[in-house]
């Protein structure tokens, strides 16, 4: 592999690094230096000074309003991909308030898929309860979720504050591992009334299913997140050729 050396590098990556340094010790709007601010200190054009700017706005790390200048960007909430903390336990561990809009809360007859995946006979009926997710007071993701009607005593708890994974818990069913697909899509009219967006706007999409301490299907869910309040982080290893995994 080819590695450029510091000194070869090219002049707007140097200003990228040395301002994404800068960021990491800035809060959420706090203003960087102009473009005309950032050519003087380097040395360079306005045209190399607003290309590193860009890519850091292209990262999400910045953006910028016209006739203002350019402001450190509020990251997006991040979860790693292959864990599913509460959504309350992972906003109270970034320092903000999670709290839930309930919009349906529910029994009803199954539908098709929700049968397959819930293992239920037809003609089952399940707990069916929407919500949107917040954290600060700030729409982050729409929650449909589908339950074994044996858990209908959720209709009866407080899920505006409270986790409703604790709240099975505490009913006796223990989310215990499961099962997620990603994918993205549009809102919808609906969807973006809701989440307090443009109709359009690109949501991720993440359904999964979540097994019971004994191996049964507890939880059948899909969340529709705003795609710049939300993020997942992935850990992954290199595949070989030969599908090993680099020694």
């Amino acid at each position: 592999m080819n590695h450029v050396h510091p000194d070869f590098a090219p002049r707007y990556y140097t200003i990228e690094q040395s301002l994404r340094a800068r960021i990491a010790g800035l809060q959420p709007h706090d203003a960087l230096p102009s473009e005309s601010e950032l050519a003087k200190e380097f040395g360079v054009s306005r045209m190399t000074a607003r290309a590193a700017v860009m890519r850091l706005v292209a990262d999400g790390l910045v953006y910028r309003e016209s006739g203002r200048g350019t402001f450190v960007a509020t990251p997006p909430t991040r979860r790693r991909a292959d864990s599913l903390v509460r959504f309350s336990q992972e906003m109270r561990a970034q320092g903000k308030h999670p709290s839930s809009r309930v919009i349906t809360s529910q029994r009803r007859a199954a539908r098709g898929v929700e049968l397959a995946r819930l293992r239920l006979g037809q003609g089952c009926e399940v707990v069916a309860i929407t919500r949107v997710r917040l954290a600060d007071g700030v729409p982050i993701a729409l929650e449909r979720s589908v339950f074994p009607i044996t858990v209908v005593d959720l209709c009866d708890r407080d899920l505006v504050n409270e986790s409703l994974h604790e709240a099975l818990s505490e009913l006796g069913y223990v989310p215990t591992i499961g099962h997620a697909s990603l994918s993205a899509s549009n809102a919808s009219n609906l969807e973006a009334e809701l989440l307090g967006l443009d109709p359009g706007v690109a949501l991720l999409v993440e359904v999964r299913l979540i097994l019971d301490q004994h191996g049964d299907p507890l939880e059948f869910t899909e969340s529709r997140y705003v795609g710049d309040r939300y993020a997942l982080d992935v850990t992954f290893d290199v595949q070989h050729g030969d599908g090993s995994a680099p020694s």
